[in-house]
């Protein structure tokens, strides 16, 4: 019996010791090996960290009109971590209890905090999890359905129906709006949802400058406890461009709650406020670029094209009035038209300028002294061959001036001038005027276009009259302001000041010379000879302005192919590039106008680009106050006959 009793006793004692060696364990195991896990989850308990967004800084024109900014809005988050927890469900529950009996008004806060603790005790001992949780999750629903104006089951189905376990019910909500949501939280108790603040951007005129203003979105962090952050970033034009200067820096609150779940009293966390974001001041003028938008569509409407774009430049001051690319989009839908409408034609595309590019030959054999504007140039009578060089002229010309040569717009008479400077200065001067290189312009996907000198005869007879190389159209409205300036070619600045909210300039964007492409007396030489293709032996009298003086050049360039070899039969790129008042001029404007498909008009620069030109350019003077120079003819007064 002694044997059984010790053999027994052993037993007993061997299973105590295994189970206090394996309880040693697993103390050493929490308090080494797990501690920072533990103790980050305990911590994670009782502390929450609160993002608060920095404000995104309004972009506005050079009249200081408001194109964009950031309004504060509130996003209702589900924390499932704590709505399927029923032990800090059981808080929301306990509070709706206590809050209805008749001795709340009469405690304090701690006795409240005690009555709260005491009742969530009964309700963990009385009912199971599920039950809690479900019971918490009804509580929660009819205490945020009236101030989301949501119905019960909607909302029901949104928290069921959540992605992973943090995510949002509604979005997007205004103050007014968010306001009561905050106030029904924290009044009624309930757990697992918060208030996350935002801030959502909203554009004035949301379909006008789109490619000029772009848009953000959304670009999702993940903080420390795996929650996803949502942040406004720029995705495209000046959003994106000067992301560093509008984005500001965040800056957080910190929350700390007791061992029962209740909010701390009095200053219980740290603040860090957020720093806003400067200011963005434009170049554009908004009344420009409203006329220029109006105009380009009826241009478009008219001609039968869907996409073209236009660049009005202060030639003084490199300042981008206007600067339009169809087709556009509207920048406060998110849809697929930002996709598919993304790209800035202005500065994004590339094409073969023709004609519009004869002013590279003309000025810079002016410049070097090689021509004067009356000297004679034969022009084949409209056909030059020799050996595989063949330049065509779309009429039979003879002698031309070099004045001439650029207002009936001769092909032959380009590539002579040319071929008078040869290969390597003409080039030269392709670049001094800004083409194949990027203009710089604070705008992000500015391409380069495409200028190579191969060294090729045959190219160098073709890129003399604009084909054999690509521009943008930025990059002809910095070169004809080049000539419209008296020959300093200019960066082309899209932003006039960074500002901070207090008024104070923080930088100021001014004129910024790149190198001086032509003489200023071959400026004003070319000035003249421009004017001429705008009177009624040019091919630009529908580009005139009564009242002005106006200068200008036609493109009309077979579009390439984009499939294969060779360019596409009756398919055009038609342009205009002017200046006015011609004798000093207060605006450059390049009309780029793709694959007119109209009958009503032969396809060319001077039938299509160069009206277009005209009409903006009329009411651009008005809007510029612009004092007519030139007799305007009365017109006709006629009667009819009874």
């Amino acid at each position: 019996m002694l044997r059984s009793f010790q053999s027994r006793s052993l037993v007993v004692c061997s299973v105590l010791v295994a189970g206090l060696s394996a309880l040693s364990a697993r103390l050493i195991q929490i308090q080494l090996l797990d501690r920072k896990r533990y103790a980050e989850t305990s911590w994670s308990t009782y502390h929450r960290i609160e993002p608060l967004p920095a404000m995104r800084g309004t972009i506005v024109d050079c009249n200081e009109e408001v194109l964009a900014r950031s309004l504060p809005v509130s996003s209702v988050m589900v924390d499932l971590n704590h709505l399927n927890d029923e032990k800090i469900a059981a808080y929301g529950l306990a509070y709706a209890e206590a809050v209805a009996s008749p001795k709340w008004p009469t405690l304090d806060n701690r006795n409240r905090r005690a009555l709260i603790h005491q009742l969530r005790g009964k309700i963990l001992e009385r009912d199971t999890a599920d039950v809690i949780i479900e019971k918490h999750k009804a509580y929660a629903i009819s205490v945020l359905s009236r101030p989301l104006r949501m119905p019960r089951e909607e909302l029901r189905q949104k928290i069921d129906g959540g992605k992973g376990k943090y995510f949002a019910i509604a979005k997007d909500l205004s103050g007014d709006v968010a306001e009561p949501l905050r106030d029904a939280i924290e009044e009624s108790g309930i757990r697992g949802f918060e208030l996350e603040n935002s801030l959502k951007r909203w554009y004035t005129s949301s379909t006008t400058a789109t490619h000029v203003v772009g848009y953000t979105g959304d670009k999702v962090e993940k903080d420390a406890e795996g929650k996803e952050l949502r942040k406004i970033e720029g995705k495209a034009g000046i959003e994106s461009a000067l992301e560093k200067y509008l984005a500001g820096r965040d800056g957080w609150r910190e929350h700390l709650s007791d061992s029962r779940g209740l909010p701390l009293p009095g200053d219980s966390g740290s603040l860090f406020p957020p720093k806003a974001g400067l200011n963005v001041q434009l170049t554009i003028d908004m009344g420009i670029q409203a006329i220029v938008e109006e105009e380009l569509d009826a241009a478009l409407a008219e001609f039968e094209s869907k996409k073209g774009t236009v660049v009005i430049m202060d030639p003084k001051t490199g300042g981008i009035l206007a600067m339009v690319s169809r087709p556009n989009y509207d920048l406060n839908v998110r849809d697929d038209n930002m996709v598919n409408y993304g790209s800035n034609f202005a500065l994004q595309a590339v094409y073969e300028p023709g004609s519009t590019f004869k002013i590279i030959a003309s000025a810079a054999a002016l410049n070097e002294g090689l021509v004067t504007p009356q000297t004679t140039i034969f022009c084949n009578n409209g056909l030059f061959q020799e050996g595989a060089i063949r330049v065509p002229d779309h009429s039979p010309y003879g002698n031309l001036t070099v004045e001439g040569i650029l207002q009936k717009s001769s092909n032959i008479g380009a590539y002579k001038l040319a071929r008078q400077l040869g290969n390597e200065r003409f080039y030269n001067y392709v670049h001094r005027f800004g083409f194949g290189t990027k203009s710089g312009i604070l705008l992000s996907g500015e391409v380069n276009g495409m200028v190579r000198n191969s060294g090729n005869a045959v190219d160098f007879s073709r890129a003399s009259y604009g084909y054999a190389l690509n521009v943008t159209p930025l990059q002809v409205a910095c070169a004809y302001s080049a000539i419209a300036n008296g020959g300093e070619l200019l960066k082309p600045q899209i932003v006039k000041a960074l500002v901070a909210n207090d008024g104070s300039v923080v930088e100021r964007y001014d004129r910024e010379v790149v190198g001086r492409a032509i003489k200023t007396e071959t400026a004003r030489r070319m000035r003249i000879a421009l004017e001429k293709v705008v009177d009624k032996l040019g091919t630009a009298p529908l580009a005139a302005v009564p009242g002005f003086r106006v200068a200008g050049k036609t493109g009309t360039a077979k579009m390439h192919n984009p499939n294969g070899r060779g360019y596409l039969e009756g398919h055009y790129t038609v342009s205009f590039a002017g200046m006015m008042p011609a004798e000093s001029p207060a605006f450059v404007a390049v009309v780029v106008i793709d694959d007119p498909r109209t009958t009503k008009v032969t396809r060319y620069g001077g039938t299509i680009a160069a009206p277009a030109f005209g009409k903006m350019a009329a009411r651009i003077a008005t809007r510029m106050n612009l004092q007519p120079t030139e007799p305007v003819e009365a017109p006709r007064l006629t009667t009819t006959a009874r």
